[in-house]
């Protein structure tokens, strides 16, 4: 286990403050082979809970959704246009359902490809990151230059929800 993992607390704090604080933080990966593989993080998006219309949680307490309803530090993973995992890491207390969804590293852009390249899948939801043997975040280094941006892929959600800057991209 590292000692720089990044402790519980980290995660039990709400999103807003969680996924710009993920930027510049390594995603480390012990693969199946053994192999360890680190990726340091360089994008992500909120999603804010029930009052969110584009978070999933924003329709209530599901199968799927239930995990975002666990207290922050799981994986919350989901499988879009049936081929793509997206990672998201699940923050806040318990019954705040949040998350920040991880769509870049600084080797990777998109949410798709870094799950396929880091070996990610259904089997990694609600995987704790705080004790895992398989995946966790690290880094102490303080949260990087970063711009923020709308999020991608909602329109769904309408223009309040579509719009609100809460992507963040670091600087190179």
């Amino acid at each position: 286990m590292s000692v720089d993992r990044l402790p519980a607390d980290f995660y039990m704090q709400d999103v807003l403050t969680v996924a710009p604080a993920l930027l510049g933080k390594t995603l480390v990966r012990v693969l199946p082979s053994g192999e360890i593989s680190r990726h340091v993080i360089s994008e992500t998006e909120a999603y804010r809970g029930g009052e969110d219309l584009a978070c999933h949680a924003s329709k209530g307490k599901t199968p799927r959704t239930s995990v975002m309803f666990e207290p922050g530090g799981r994986l919350y993973m989901y499988l879009i246009y049936g081929m793509y995992w997206m990672l998201n890491v699940v923050t806040a207390s318990e019954d705040v359902p949040q998350a920040v969804l991880v769509r870049g590293l600084r080797d990777v852009s998109g949410p798709g490809r870094l799950t396929r390249k880091l070996e990610l899948d259904g089997s990694f939801n609600r995987e704790n990151l705080v004790s895992s043997p398989r995946i966790y975040l690290a880094g102490k280094a303080p949260i990087p230059e970063y711009t923020t941006h709308p999020r991608i892929g909602i329109d769904y959600a309408g223009e309040t929800w579509k719009n609100k800057p809460w992507r963040f991209v670091m600087k190179s």
